[in-house]
């Protein structure tokens, strides 16, 4: 009689063992067939590329097929990005919008396909996932850094080019930050051009032609660092690299942070808005949507941010998080 119960005994836990082994090879292979994209607005940005680092980062832990998509700042390149997507039946995605307005009805068809949807930096309205910044506050806070060194150094008073992001609309708000933050601070200062340039090359075309016409251009305020880099580029090839020169941007990028290390750098200060950050938790959320639900409330998360400036970087006091 004991030893009937002892082969029951084992055979039951055979059972058991094979079920729960058969079980973790289904969720392992589900797993397999979760498929999730990051299509970025630029990637010629270098916190974009930020972004696209985190998120694959996040993919590859979660063991999830992934892909990373430049849609080059062109509506019509994204709107048939994120078409591709939905046809292709991805699990989710997130995205950072060109035009909201072209993309919105794009984003419910998705939605109806139960597929997860996201955004981050510019806000598309109607996302599960809002990963987001205030775009004045974020401004500000790049603006107040360049108006206290300003005051510090030149008095107030100095000649200062704004290299925006006007030409993305939900981004026109970081420069009035910028600029109500510096005349605020300084009230005298002479705000000599603001032109949208947010790449590197951009950025120093324009800031090329402004010291054409105001070669006694002192400060480059940028609001993010792809502009900056450019600005900066510019300023020290045209040799303004004096005491009363200096740039500062957002987004504290490796690319901007090697730029402020450089000796006797007019690159006096960033923005960390942490994109990485940003792209490895957007992924673990998209996942943990695909898996146990998409919540019906839409989740809305704001990206951190600090000022970085540049005695923080080359004493050490600050820590670039990847």
């Amino acid at each position: 009689m004991k030893k009937k119960t002892l082969v029951a005994g084992i055979l039951i836990l055979g059972l058991c063992f094979s079920t729960f082994a058969n079980g973790s090879k289904k969720d392992e292979k589900a797993t397999k067939q979760i498929k999730l994209a990051y299509v970025s607005m630029n990637l010629a940005n270098p916190w974009n590329v930020a972004v696209k680092k985190g998120f694959e980062t996040a993919c590859k832990e979660l063991g999830v097929q992934y892909l990373s998509i430049d849609s080059q700042y062109k509506v019509d390149k994204q709107v048939s990005d994120l078409e591709n997507l939905i046809n292709d039946n991805y699990s989710g995605f997130t995205f950072t919008p060109i035009d909201p307005n072209a993309t919105r009805k794009l984003v419910e068809i998705a939605k109806s396909k139960g597929i997860a949807t996201a955004s981050i930096a510019q806000a598309q309205d109607n996302v599960n996932l809002v990963y987001t910044l205030k775009e004045y506050d974020y401004g500000t806070a790049i603006g107040t850094q360049a108006g206290n060194w300003i005051r510090s150094n030149l008095n107030g008073l100095a000649k200062v080019a704004i290299i925006s992001q006007d030409n993305v609309e939900a981004v026109i708000p970081r420069g009035n930050g910028v600029q109500d933050a510096i005349l605020k601070l300084c009230p005298k200062v002479d705000i000599v051009s603001r032109q949208a340039g947010d790449t590197p090359e951009l950025g120093m075309k324009i800031i090329e032609s402004v010291l054409q016409q105001h070669p006694d251009l002192d400060v480059v305020v940028a609001t993010n660092d792809s502009g900056g880099i450019g600005g900066y580029r510019a300023m020290v090839s045209m040799g303004k690299t004096a005491k009363n020169n200096a740039v500062f941007s957002g987004d504290a990028t490796a690319e901007a942070l090697a730029c402020i290390k450089e000796p006797n750098s007019i690159y006096k200060g960033t923005v960390d808005l942490y994109p990485y950050k940003g792209g490895y938790e957007s992924a673990k959320i998209l996942y943990k949507y695909v898996t146990e639900g998409i919540p019906e409330k839409q989740e809305v998360i704001y990206l951190p941010y600090v000022q970085v400036p540049q005695k923080d970087v080359l004493d050490g006091t600050y820590k670039p998080q990847n």
